[in-house]
């Protein structure tokens, strides 16, 4: 990319899927998912996004469009069309880069997903910001992002933890989250109708980022014309709090259409 660098990892052969976390997260989130979709012959590859984990903290932008211009520059260079697999944030990213360029999708998995912006109130907004303030803002995030995990603590929990505050350690790097929590997902709802790829949509029935989860995923289910899974107790990250129940259904779902 002109003004930075994407890190990714990829293994494995066949038809390719992207694995996109989310806003405060790192790549890492999918390590239960890519063992079984490489099980069943699909070439995976996991993304940090612009200003978290490996890729660089150098950019213009921090939003859903630009994350999902970088999506779509990944599958031109590793040759597409890709299943793309996207997590909270890179979710809407995912969205809006299935309606800019439908030729290199696939398919769509949507993971705990912000493809609209949730009405908060005005002093809650204050409250998080104020919170992610320095010193003490990488210890509100660490507090926070546990919350999203209301089910069950998944093996290598801590780890993981760790090393997204090691990641967000860096000062160009938490200048570039606090930048990235300020994005609008309105560039993802507006293109919602122009979606034209096989989508399933997965939802923590306890996710904590959204006042009704069901009736969220039931929302965008229905935008979309695709299958919706509820996870019971699951929080945001699904696929690692459950991936006995998330990883099997993706799969399913990923050989259930054309990935030729």
């Amino acid at each position: 990319m002109p003004e930075g660098r994407i890190a990714f990892e990829i293994s494995g052969e066949g038809p390719l899927v992207v694995c996109v976390p989310g806003m405060g997260d790192l790549r890492g989130v999918y390590r239960f998912l890519v063992p079984p979709l490489l099980e069943a012959n699909f070439r995976v590859a996991t993304i940090d996004l612009r200003g978290h984990g490996g890729s660089d903290a150098s950019f213009g932008r921090y939003d859903d469009v630009a994350t999902g211009e970088d999506i779509l520059a990944l599958i031109k260079h590793l040759g597409g069309p890709a299943t793309v697999i996207g997590n909270s944030m890179g979710a809407g990213a995912a969205v809006w880069a299935a309606a800019e360029k439908p030729e290199l999708y696939s398919s769509l998995v949507l993971i705990g997903p912000f493809v609209r912006d949730i009405p908060v109130p005005a002093a809650l907004k204050l409250i998080f910001r104020a919170a992610l303030r320095r010193p003490w803002g990488r210890y509100a995030w660490r507090s926070y992002f546990r919350t999203l995990y209301p089910g069950r603590k998944p093996d290598g929990f801590r780890q993981h933890l760790l090393d997204i505050d090691a990641s967000l350690s860096r000062p160009d790097y938490w200048k570039a989250f606090v930048r990235t929590t300020r994005t609008s997902h309105a560039p993802a709802e507006a293109r919602l109708g122009e979606v034209t790829a096989r989508a399933l949509v997965v939802m923590g029935a306890k996710d904590p980022d959204f006042p009704n989860p069901a009736a969220e995923a039931s929302l965008l289910g229905g935008k979309l014309g695709c299958e919706v899974l509820l996870v019971p107790e699951a929080g945001h990250y699904p696929q690692a709090e459950y991936p006995e129940i998330v990883s099997p259904a993706i799969v399913r779902f990923l050989e259930g259409g054309n990935h030729g």
